[in-house]
């Protein structure tokens, strides 16, 4: 009795020998790891330079909705339209529902498959009578996931399904920028076609005191001549606005899916971009750096959508890589049937029977032409190929904010600039006018004043737009638009 105790406590105490020693043999050939992204980036990913305002995770504007970040209701309200209509949206939100079947397919592929098979057969020989057989089973088959083929495509199936909702994430965000971009074109376009008109008319009234005095013989025609030819190239200004104004508002229908219409909107500097807080000039707060926190590097990794993206692309390649390792282990099948047959081997009976088969089968690779070996060098090299892009993707979008930053401090710097210019030229030009009326400067004195106080307001309103452009390249390159 004690023999047979102890043989059988050998006989258990072996198997759990063997069954750790293969689970350790598996686990070492890192078929059943889980990916952990290890792959390192630069930490100075934004730069040293003094243009960059960090922030902790809470107060980056990264972390801001867009419906924070825009406050103009007409925007939010465009913005709102594009994102129900846009094509391309629409795209990226099928592409995250195939991805989703892809992965529940994935996640069945656990479970045995089940086919109903019937079959009738016709026979005759010589003279004999006709021979009729049937049969209708219900086939089953059932592949274990012993090492790991099936658990290694369902966790690619869900990388992949996370990159296409990365991509959705990322297609909405562009489309928030672009809108928000396009939006503030008009804005400054309308601004500039303001300044053009109030230029119009003062050039007008130039041009008729030009020709008032040419009339009494205090000027010569080619002074007239000369007014006339700039006040008409302010004429051509206003027609090229206008069209472009035309230009954008078609580019923003494209994106809202509808034929072109006319786009409502709000003046340049009535809604601030972020900051509502903000003191001092409207316009100069559009770009306020001292309200731009960027964060820290990783929370731009956390929000940034392309980032994400491509992690888990890198994610996606560990898994094929694990998946290629498998296929060099054995598979092994379990099939059976069972249903209801007359067909008894070499007999015909009736009425049929019962009929049930089992199988299991292993299938162990020997020699597959070096296609196994090749698929997982492809493999590696693949996810040796996305780490490389991953870093530089990193190493990019810190640049983008770099680049961003400086934008926004530039277009604050300049702004004073262009604002005093403005207002220095104005008062130039009128005194100048006022000389030219009583005689005491010259018609070119006067062009001169005009056009360099024109080429000043336009350059101001350019630069304010500037700014804007570069505070939601800022919040873009952040990982905002997310929200």
């Amino acid at each position: 009795m004690m023999i047979k105790i102890n043989k059988q406590y050998s006989i258990n105490l072996s198997f759990i020998i063997y069954t750790l020693l293969f689970s350790i043999a598996l686990s070492g050939c890192g078929i059943y790891n889980k990916y952990e992204q290890n792959t390192q980036a630069p930490a100075d990913v934004f730069g040293n330079g003094e243009n960059i305002q960090t922030a902790t995770s809470e107060t980056s504007i990264a972390q801001m909705s867009w419906r924070e970040f825009f406050t103009d209701p007409l925007l939010q309200q465009l913005i709102e339209q594009v994102l129900a209509n846009n094509t391309d949206l629409n795209s990226a939100r099928i592409a995250v529902e195939k991805s989703q079947a892809a992965l529940t397919a994935a996640k069945l592929a656990y479970l045995p498959s089940l086919a109903l098979a019937p079959q009738g057969t016709l026979a005759k020989f010589d003279k004999e009578p006709w021979s009729k057989t049937y049969s209708l089973p219900l086939q089953l088959s059932w592949d274990i996931d012993v090492f790991g083929s099936i658990t290694n495509k369902k966790r690619a199936a869900k990388a992949v399904l996370l990159q296409a909702q990365m991509q959705q994430e990322a297609t909405r965000s562009n489309l928030i920028s672009v809108t928000a971009q396009q939006y503030f074109t008009l804005q400054v376009l309308d601004r500039q076609l303001e300044i053009l008109m109030q230029t119009d008319s003062l050039w007008n009234e130039s041009l008729e005191t030009e020709q008032a005095l040419w009339e009494n013989g205090k000027a010569y025609s080619t002074a007239v001549n000369q007014m006339e030819a700039s006040y008409l190239n302010v004429k051509t200004q206003i027609a090229d606005v206008r069209r472009e104004i035309l230009s954008v508002e078609n580019a923003l229908c494209r994106l809202l899916a509808v034929s072109p219409r006319h786009i409502e909107r709000q003046k340049w500097g009535s809604s601030m971009l972020h900051h509502a807080e903000a003191t001092g000039d409207a316009d100069e707060r559009m770009f306020n750096t001292k309200y731009l926190k960027i964060g820290v590097p990783a929370q731009m990794l956390e929000n940034r959508p392309d980032i994400r993206m491509a992690n888990h692309a890198m994610e996606e390649a560990f898994y094929n890589t694990a998946e290629a390792r498998s296929a060099f282990y054995p598979s092994i099948t379990l099939s059976g049937s069972a249903g209801w047959t007359n067909s008894a081997g070499g007999m015909v009976i009736d009425p049929g029977k019962i009929l049930l088969t089992a199988i299991g089968s292993l299938t162990q690779p020997i020699f597959a032409r070096g296609k196994l070996i090749a698929n997982k060098k492809i493999a590696k090299l693949t996810e040796e190929d996305l780490q490389k892009k991953y870093v530089q993707m990193v190493i990019n979008a810190g640049n983008e904010v770099n680049e961003a930053m400086a934008d926004c401090m530039t277009a604050r710097e300049k702004h004073a600039y262009f604002h005093r210019q403005v207002q220095v030229l104005h008062e130039a030009y009128t005194g100048t006018h006022e000389l030219m009326d009583n005689g005491k400067a010259s018609y070119l004195e006067v062009l001169t004043a005009q056009e360099s106080l024109l080429n000043a307001q336009l350059n101001e309103a350019s630069n304010m737009y500037n700014g804007a452009q570069a505070v939601i390249a800022l919040y873009i390159a952040l990982g905002g638009g997310t929200k």
